[in-house]
C-alpha cells in the first residue's frame, strides 16, 4: 500500500491509492472527464472533480480509446463506440495481502446507461483492507459475520467472502444484485445471502433482534431511493445510521469500513462522526482520501473513508 501521512488534531489522515491492479489504468483526467482502461478496453466518462486540463492530447485520447460517454441528462447517456469492443466483459483483482496469495476477485464489467461500467476501482485499497481484517478475526472466530450495506456489484463483499468471512450483501436495487451474484459465480465463490432491501430499515430490525456483526462496511451515495420508495440523504442520515450500526458492531474482533463519495464532503466530518459514535471502542481509527494516480502524473481524488478496528 501507499500511504501519505498528514497530521490533523489527533490523528493522522491518510491518502491512499491502490496498487498491482493490473486489470485497470487510469491512464488521464481532465476537462471533467477520465480516461480509463478496464482490461483490454479503454473508455472515456465524465468526472465532477477533474477541473484541471488533461495532460495527453486529444488526439492521444482518441487514438486511445474504444469508447465515450456521451450524458443525455444528470443521470443518464449513451455510450458511442470508436473501436470494436463488447458490451460486456470481465477483468479481475487479487487482494494484495502480507502472507500468501489471496483468490482472485473477477467483476463482469458492462456499459450502463449512468456512466458506470460495474466497478469502483479506487475501492480496492478498502477490499485489501476488508480482507485482511476478516483473515485476523478468523484466527479466532471460525466463521465472522460481514455486513455489506450499499454493496452495488459486491467488490467489498467478495473480499470479506474470499477471506472465510458469512457475509450479507445488501443493495435497494434488484439488478445490481443480480450483478453482484455474478461477479461471485465468475470468481468461484458461493455462501453470500444476498438482499433487495432498504439499507436504514434493515439496520433498524437488526437492532432490534440484538444481532451482532464483527465487520461492517458502508459506501452510501449522496443520496438514493429504497425499493419502497424510502429516501437516503447522506448528510440528514448519515449520523443515524452509524449510530445504529455501532450498536450492531461486536465489541471485540471487528473492523467497519466507511466510504463516502459526496464532493465537498470532508475526511474530517467521517472523524468527527466515527469519534461521537464509537468513542473509545476501536483500537485503531485512520480516515482520510482515496484517489488513483494517473499514468499521466495527476492524482483523482474520489472519495473519503473512515475505518475503525476493535
Amino acid at each position: 500500500h501507499y500511504y501519505i501521512f498528514l497530521s490533523y488534531f489527533r490523528t493522522m489522515m491518510e491518502l491512499l491509492t491502490p496498487l498491482n491492479f493490473s486489470d485497470y489504468e487510469l491512464i488521464d483526467c481532465g476537462d471533467f472527464v477520465k480516461l480509463e482502461r478496464f482490461g483490454k478496453y479503454v473508455t472515456i466518462r465524465p468526472e465532477p472533480q477533474a477541473i484541471w486540463s488533461p495532460k495527453l492530447t486529444l488526439k492521444d485520447w482518441e487514438r486511445l480509446s474504444h469508447v465515450r460517454f456521451k450524458s443525455k441528462s444528470s443521470s443518464s447517456g449513451i455510450w458511442e463506440k470508436t473501436k470494436d469492443m463488447p458490451d460486456q466483459w470481465k477483468i479481475a483483482y487479487t487482494p494484495n495481502t502480507e502472507n500468501g496469495k489471496a483468490p482472485a476477485l473477477v467483476f463482469r464489467l458492462g456499459l450502463t446507461s449512468f456512466k458506470h461500467v460495474g466497478i469502483f476501482p479506487e475501492q480496492a485499497i478498502n477490499w485489501d483492507f476488508i480482507y485482511k481484517q476478516v483473515k485476523e478475526i478468523g484466527t479466532t472466530i471460525e466463521k465472522p459475520k460481514v455486513l455489506n450495506l450499499f454493496a452495488y456489484t459486491g467488490g467489498s463483499s467478495l473480499a470479506a467472502n474470499a477471506a472465510g468471512a458469512d457475509v450479507i450483501h445488501l443493495d435497494s436495487i434488484k439488478q445490481v444484485v443480480t450483478w453482484a451474484k455474478e461477479n461471485m459465480e465468475n470468481s468461484k465463490q458461493d455462501h453470500i445471502r444476498w438482499l433487495v432491501e432498504d439499507a436504514m430499515t434493515f439496520v433498524k430490525r437488526e437492532v432490534k433482534r440484538g444481532k451482532k456483526y464483527h465487520g461492517i462496511i458502508l459506501d452510501p451515495p449522496a443520496f438514493g431511493h429504497g425499493p419502497n420508495g424510502e429516501n437516503w440523504q447522506l448528510e440528514d442520515m448519515l449520523l443515524e445510521m452509524l449510530q445504529l450500526v455501532a450498536q450492531l458492531l461486536e465489541d471485540e474482533n471487528s473492523f467497519l469500513v466507511l466510504n463516502t463519495y459526496s464532493l465537498g464532503f470532508s475526511a474530517i466530518i467521517i472523524q468527527n462522526l466515527l469519534e461521537e459514535c464509537f468513542k473509545n471502542r476501536s483500537k485503531t481509527t485512520s480516515f482520510g482520501e482515496i484517489y488513483l494516480n494517473s499514468t499521466s502524473k495527476v492524482k483523482l481524488p474520489l472519495g473519503v473513508f473512515g475505518r475503525i478496528s476493535v
